[in-house]
């Protein structure tokens, strides 16, 4: 029941194979998660203080040049765009809260995926091979991606659906597994002002850590606190802009493999998903334990 996958490079001379590395670990995990597929790249493409925000239209064809000018030059003069099949990367240097307004009350069609100085989210109905291929994902350079294959248990096979979940800046989560009291965190969570998109409950656990990231918690202690909250059985990959890290419940269910040399970190739910990395005969190979948290 679902795959994820999480690469963080160390050596900086790997950055232009990132995309390569990542699509051969979801493919190998296409049969835990055939109905979508998705993947956050992480990059050190922009200057600090340029944000990207990855925007998703469901018809291909739809005229994002129209969609963008009619934001009132919220966006800014400067900003740039590229567009690949249903999604649009916007890139900005207007204060990011001013563009998060523009987006929540523009086009109701229009789908945010993710927003950050680092992030870019793509992800889409489809195999892992797919969606790749659809997206370009193979060619694509970075220090960082977090991925998944999903099959869906107990909400819609839809691309808003699908993972990763991204709800703060350069954030995003990747889950397998299911909550069993997600419900009443939501509630709670509504109650507090948050606003939901789907009725995933993947979107929960990333909309509660979100929050205790933005009351001051590390990404570490909001991990433990999700540990006190939710109930079920998952393992999380989780990333900031600076970090990657993973948690499994207490009965450790969902598998996790972890594989860590000189030039990375990798994490998959089945090894097959690591043996085709370089150097994987030289890692240190390992399973997180039960309500271990893990950040590299």
């Amino acid at each position: 029941m679902c795959g994820i996958v999480g690469l963080r490079l160390k050596n900086t001379a790997l950055e232009n194979q990132l995309g390569a590395l990542t699509v051969p670990m979801l493919d190998c995990l296409s049969s835990r998660g055939p109905d979508s597929t998705g993947v956050a790249i992480y990059s050190h493409d922009q200057a600090e203080d340029v944000y990207k925000y990855s925007l998703y239209n469901q018809r291909i064809g739809f005229d994002w040049d129209e969609y963008v000018s009619s934001m009132g030059g919220l966006f800014g003069g400067s900003f740039s765009m590229k567009v690949r099949e249903k999604q649009a990367l916007v890139t900005s240097s207007i204060d990011p809260e001013v563009v998060l307004a523009a987006i929540r009350h523009g086009d109701e069609n229009v789908r945010l995926f993710g927003y950050g100085n680092a992030i870019e989210v793509l992800k889409d109905v489809g195999s892992a091979s797919v969606v790749c291929e659809r997206y370009g994902i193979q060619e694509r350079s970075g220090y960082m991606a977090i991925g998944h294959t999903r099959m869906a248990t107990e909400s819609a096979v839809t691309t808003e659906h699908s993972h990763p979940f991204a709800v703060n800046a350069d954030f995003c989560l990747v889950h397998n597994g299911s909550f069993s009291n997600y419900a009443s965190v939501r509630r709670d969570l509504v109650d507090q002002g948050v606003h939901f998109d789907t009725d995933n409950d993947s979107e929960v656990a990333a909309r509660f850590i979100g929050r205790q990231i933005d009351g001051g918690s590390s990404l570490d202690d909001a991990l433990k606190t999700v540990l006190k909250v939710f109930d079920g059985f998952y393992t999380l990959i989780v990333a900031s802009k600076n970090s990657m890290a993973v948690v499994r419940d207490s009965f450790a269910c969902k598998p996790m493999v972890v594989a860590e040399t000189v030039d990375y970190v990798a994490v998959a739910s089945e090894y097959i998903a690591l043996a085709g990395l370089p150097g994987i005969e030289y890692a240190d190979v390992f399973e997180p334990s039960p309500e271990e948290v893990l950040s590299w």
